[in-house]
């Protein structure tokens, strides 16, 4: 067999070194018996023997190395030098004769379509849809060597060569092989997707067909008919106004031609044909075992497949132990932390969430490098229905709204009752309940952080003896039995105090509308509150930058070495002692700490203490001296003082002492415990850090021995993996496995998790009602009241920061990593969250305007834009159309 010419028989999906993706999928679907059209292929390694010819291949590729992206005349001026090149280079005489030869076996009279066939294209995680040249009814040896040439050329097309760099591949690991295969002339052709690509709906086979070769489709020059398909059914018809369609001509090439008038308005693939096609398409999937984006035509009564290759735009599913319907909400838009996580933080995550007594359900899921809640269960009550999505409106109001649309279908109309349940749940309840009004009604509120903080040192202070004790698969066990027991350990110690302050508040809310007539801003309430362990990391930021202050020549060093070692000069530069010391006090308390924090793969403030500095040296631009604190002061007295306000108008109404007496309660009650929102989730990061010294130390250990190349290796074993490894029981390729999760990690950052997605894959979006907002604002929740005009700072990365005056921080998320720039801020505005989310709860403690989940607003919203934030009415409004130049 010819190692350059390979026809179709003789290519299957394992050939793609040799004939790049399409070729391998097409030889796959051939040897599978799908109707294909026959071709042949010629492969990389005929690319390769072509520049081998060349002695300047090499030295324009090296060229090519040393341009970035965004280098676009640079591009493309290196890019025509390289395709000019590979246009000039003669075909050597041993590929040019298997090619005739091939071609003229299948039929030198033919037509044919010459596509590029990529080693990198039509891949699970990357498809290069479109980046090389396709030409179609090539007739004659002319034509055809012509084609030949230009897709060789078209592999360093401008496209071609930006998506490679985006996408992180190295230009020389791309080879091409060409695909040659006879045309078909269709009378319709058109794509078809086994998953809705809009909804990621998996029962859901959507077809767009259009007349003629498939190319205008394509190439964006048509509207297609539009037709889905749902259990062997046709669900919904859109039939377009086809004006145009691309035909062959007789001498070769394409030609654009306009539709009668009469034919614009029909259906262009008959029901019979839909379904038909429909069934194939399910057939190729379940040939290739993932769900798939193909090609296809009608010509001469029968349908054939031109190309099929992965969707890999779908959110990957959660693996459950049924095939039940399932709703899963995003762990992620809980937590402010959307990012994909390490295999390592979603095992241990897994561990805090152990499956339900009694079953092998989970009661959170992993997708995409993400976690899931899995609520289905509770959800066939009505009871839960009704309440679940009012508490998921707290920590996500578009997350509450997506809920709410599945709980409206068919799958939940039929709900379980309540009542055999009933003693059950009060024999649960009746202690929760028992606690918080004890909290609410006899807790001495001035004890509660007192005995917080023994629990909290206490628990470190166990794990961290415990762990030192231990070593090898011994600490990793021990680790997962310290994480199965540290939720129910919180509650029992600290979490009821958060309910009790939240449901402090809801009272006080409640009952002064009930009691007053004229209503009375309750947001001062909020302000300042004390015993916030996230607060009070921000309060020390800020004392951080006035201990630099001072010194211009600390200050000016800190500017100029932002690295990891900076630390280590600070004893040379005057102030820099006392400086370094109090940072360290800072990193003794809060070192643990980061953004992404729930991820112990991040690297902690401990680790890299310079992720600090941005937001220190932002804060001595934008905020005076001592500033922070007399701000913390002034939210202390304006809450003392609308408490004050409340309590003598209540002394005004009937009954006004007992209602002086009982809301005075509640205001104490929330004024004592409600800052303690912060403390759990600061605790769980306290024993994340635990857990990451002791994997950390065990990685060493695995390194020293050839185990894995890197301790950060580690972060990509889950935990029982890890103590397979260290137990010598793991019995499978450890370096591959590492490997493949890392590109699989790579993957899905690229991906956006959604909200709400169900078991059938579809991604549910909720909507807000627009109509009582100004014209283009874009509307979220609103988290902090207020009104203010600023321009917009765009941050993803709160570690390289630089907060100006009068900017507005607009992130796709926040968590306690986040804080230490919100002293900085005029306003916030993120993309997910809720009145209930970290950085809601703190903006409303440091006074300033905050609307969180609005989606997309980091790219709606361009960088240095002015733009009015009403954390009130909750949007944000562009007030001028671009940002200043």
């Amino acid at each position: 067999m010819n190692r350059y010419v390979l026809p179709f028989q003789a290519v299957d999906k394992e050939s793609l070194s040799l004939v790049g993706g399409k070729g391998a999928n097409l030889g796959e679907m051939t040897r599978a018996g799908f109707p294909v059209p026959p071709g042949f292929c010629i492969t990389t390694e005929a690319f390769s023997a072509l520049t081998q010819t060349s002695g300047e291949f090499a030295g324009l590729l090296r060229a090519l190395d040393e341009l970035e992206p965004g280098e676009l005349d640079k591009i493309h001026r290196v890019g025509g030098d390289l395709r000019l090149h590979i246009e000039s280079l003669p075909i050597p005489e041993e590929i040019l004769t298997a090619v005739l030869a091939q071609w003229t076996e299948l039929g030198s009279l033919h037509s044919y379509a010459v596509r590029s066939s990529a080693t990198a294209e039509d891949l699970p995680t990357a498809s290069f849809a479109g980046q090389q040249e396709t030409f179609l009814n090539v007739k004659g040896e002319l034509q055809l060597l012509a084609a030949i040439r230009g897709c060789w050329a078209s592999l360093f097309s401008d496209r071609a060569i930006v998506y490679r760099m985006k996408n992180g591949f190295d230009h020389r690991a791309v080879e091409l092989a060409i695909v040659v295969q006879q045309m078909v002339f269709p009378e319709v052709s058109g794509i078809m997707f086994t998953a809705d690509p809009v909804s990621g709906h998996r029962g859901i086979v959507t077809i767009e067909a259009s007349l003629g070769l498939g190319e205008a489709l394509v190439s964006g020059l048509v509207s297609p008919d539009r037709y889905q398909i749902k259990d062997d059914a046709i669900e919904d018809k859109h039939i377009s106004t086809k004006r145009i369609a691309i035909h062959a001509l007789a001498q070769g090439g394409t030609i654009k031609s306009e539709i009668p008038a009469s034919e614009r308005s029909k259906q262009a693939l008959p029901d019979e044909r839909i379904l038909e096609l429909a069934g194939i398409g399910k057939q190729i999937e379940q040939h290739y075992g993932s769900e798939q984006d193909i090609e296809w035509a009608l010509a001469g009564g029968k349908l054939y497949i031109l190309q099929a290759r992965p969707i890999t735009s779908l959110f990957p599913l959660p693996d459950v132990s049924d095939d039940q319907f399932h709703v899963f909400l995003s762990f992620g838009h809980q937590q402010m932390m959307t990012e994909p996580m390490s295999p390592m933080a979603i095992s241990l995550w897994k561990t805090f969430f152990p499956s339900r007594t009694g079953t092998r359900k989970q009661s959170i899921v992993e997708a995409g490098g993400r976690l899931f809640m899995d609520p289905t269960d509770m959800l066939r009550y009505e009871y839960v229905q009704q309440l679940y999505p009012k508490m998921m409106s707290k920590m996500d109001e578009l997350m509450s709204l997506a809920l709410s649309e599945v709980l409206a279908r068919d799958e939940f109309k039929k709900t379980n009752p309540i009542e055999p349940l009933k003693t059950q749940l009060f024999q649960a309840a009746g202690p929760i309940v028992t606690i918080l009004l004890k909290d609410l009604i006899a807790v001495d509120s001035e004890q509660v952080y007192k005995g917080i903080l023994d629990f909290m040192r206490s628990r470190i202070r166990q794990t961290k003896e415990r762990l030192s004790s231990l070593s090898g698969a011994e600490r990793v066990a021990a680790i997962g039995q310290d994480a199965g027991k540290l939720l129910q350990d919180l509650f029992a110690n600290d979490i009821h105090y958060f309910v009790s302050g939240m449901l402090a508040f809801q009272l006080i809310q409640l009952f002064c509308t009930w009691w007053l007539q004229q209503p009375e801003d309750l947001s001062p309430l909020q302000k300042s509150l004390p015993h916030n362990v996230t607060a009070e990391m921000g309060l020390r930021i800020g004392d951080l930058a006035d201990t630099a202050r001072p010194f211009p020549e600390l200050v000016r060093y800190l500017q100029e070495n932002q690295t990891r070692s900076f630390m280590e000069g600070l004893d040379s530069v005057e102030g820099g002692a006392a400086f370094r010391e109090q940072l360290e006090t800072f990193l003794l308390h809060f070192g643990a700490r980061c953004p992404g924090e729930i991820d112990l793969a991040r690297p902690r403030w401990r680790e890299d203490p310079s992720m600090l500095l941005a937001s220190i040296l932002g804060h001595l631009r934008t905020v005076g001296p001592g500033e922070h604190r007399e701000r913390f002061r002034q939210g202390a007295a304006q809450a003392d003082e609308t408490a004050g306000r409340i309590l003598e108008r209540l002394k005004e109404t009937p009954d006004g002492e007992f209602k002086h007496s009982f809301l005075s309660r509640l205001l104490t009650v929330y004024r004592s415990i409600g800052g303690l929102r912060e403390n759990h989730k600061f605790v769980i990061v306290l024993h994340l850090d635990l857990y990451k010294k002791a994997v950390l130390e065990e990685a060493e250990k695995l390194v020293q021995t050839g185990r894995i190349s890197d301790v950060s290796d580690v972060f990509f074993l889950g935990l029982p993996e890890l103590q397979a490894v260290l137990e010598d029981r793991f019995s499978g390729d450890l370096p591959s496995l590492i490997e493949s999760r890392k590109k699989a990690y790579e993957h899905y950052q690229k991906l956006s998790p959604p909200r709400v997605m169900t078991s059938e894959g579809e991604v549910v979006v909720g909507k807000r009602d627009l109509s009582a907002f100004p014209p283009g604002a874009l509307v979220g929740t609103p988290v902090s009241p207020g009104l203010v005009e600023g321009y917009a700072k765009i941050v993803l990365k709160p570690e390289a920061a630089s907060i100006q005056p009068d900017e507005i921080i607009l992130a796709p998320f926040t968590d306690p990593g986040w804080t230490p720039l919100f002293h900085q801020a005029k306003g916030l505005v993120t993309e997910v969250g809720g009145v209930m989310t970290h950085g809601a709860v703190v903006a409303r403690e440091y006074g300033i305007p905050a609307v969180a989940g609005i989606e997309g607003v980091t790219r709606l919203i361009k960088d240095g834009q002015r733009i009015r934030l009403d954390g009130t009415q909750g949007y944000v409004l562009a007030v001028e159309e671009n940002p200043p130049s």
